[in-house]
């Protein structure tokens, strides 16, 4: 889904529990020589597509920063990586969740057990107490928001505010799948970090290293190659069943705005009754070719066009977050998706 990551079938690490990083190597110097300059702004927007390692970028670098407080200090100086020892007492209590120097942001569950699908404006306000407290731990401290996407209109005016006047020695690490689409006014207090899509290889090893899997499992390489350099992507599509499930979606997509509606049964029959991997998959597909013609669209092409289809995919995904959250049917949500897409491009 476009605006979160796709979820991996394979039970895969935490990303602040994974302490390699693979195919990031420039902009993880770039976080390390400005943090050792002593100057480091104080805001950073780590953007690109879902589950090519932002995260796990961001608290590679919180990690670093809580280990080594002083940017001057010779050892910093040396360093040639943001690596961390993993049985350091930073890296142990970062990877448990609990260092009182670092706050993560992130969608939770609600009173009834429901994922809530927005970072609220109340867990947000947090921010305030955090920064503000010092009985916890000297220092340096870091809030990662993951991701800033998520966060409700009210929660992204409360973190802006504290980004215009950020308290001494305080790092935010905002991680965004659609960077283009954060408020402008969060955009213009960060430090901009987009992220490329990983290379094979580099999708192989990552995903080999976060699902303890064998980096030359045949059925890891397969699901490297169809990944499009997202590590997320390639653990979700590990095991055969989800590859087959994006490439049906695929050749459906390739026929509209005509599409056989026993197709559509039988494409709404593959994804189950509760199979999340497999709506994962599903929505994945759609999101990469509605972004294509998005991104691929002749600038003389019909705008009102274009921006249908844009109107649709917000459509679709909010459709999708419902149907996931809630344990909705599948086969109305395609036979949905198909139908708006047939409208949209017919």
């Amino acid at each position: 889904m476009s605006a979160r990551q796709v979820e991996p079938q394979i039970s895969a690490v935490h990303p602040r529990e994974t302490t390699a990083l693979f195919g990031h190597g420039e902009a993880e110097a770039a976080l390390l020589n400005a943090y050792r300059s002593g100057r480091i702004p104080h805001a950073w927007l780590i953007g690109g597509a879902a589950g090519i390692g932002k995260a796990t970028l961001a608290y590679r670098m919180a990690r670093f920063v809580l280990t080594h407080r002083n940017p001057l200090a010779p050892d910093v100086q040396r360093a040639e990586t943001l690596w961390v020892d993993p049985s350091d007492p930073v890296a142990r209590h970062v990877s448990a969740g609990a260092h009182g120097g670092l706050l993560t942001l992130q969608r939770t569950h609600n009173d009834k057990g429901v994922l809530r699908t927005v970072i609220t404006v109340d867990e947000t306000r947090e921010t305030i107490s955090f920064f503000g407290s010092t009985a916890a731990v000297d220092g340096w401290r870091v809030c990662i928001v993951d991701t800033v996407d998520e966060l409700n209109p009210n929660a992204a005016n409360a973190l802006l505010k504290i980004l215009e006047e950020p308290p001494r020695q305080s790092l935010f690490l905002l991680v965004s799948h659609q960077p283009a689409r954060v408020l402008p006014t969060i955009l213009s207090r960060c430090r901009k970090l987009p992220l490329r899509p990983l290379a094979t290889g580099d999708v192989m090893r990552a995903a080999a290293e976060a699902a303890r899997l064998e980096a030359d499992d045949p059925a890891l390489a397969e699901a490297a190659e169809a990944a499009e350099g997202s590590v997320a992507r390639a653990l979700t599509l590990m095991g055969g069943d989800a590859l087959k499930l994006q490439q049906r979606t695929a050749a459906l997509l390739a026929s509209l705005p005509r599409v056989d509606p026993r197709e559509l049964h039988a494409l709404g029959d593959a994804l189950g009754g509760s199979d999340r991997v497999a709506l994962a998959a599903f929505i994945d597909s759609v999101d990469r070719w509605v972004a294509e013609r998005l991104r691929g669209s002749d600038p003389n092409a019909n705008l009102a066009r274009l921006a249908r289809l844009a109107e649709v995919w917000e459509k679709i995904n909010g459709a999708a977050r419902d149907t996931a959250d809630y344990n909705l049917e599948r086969k109305p949500l395609v036979f949905s998706v198909f139908g708006l897409l047939a409208e949209a491009t017919g």
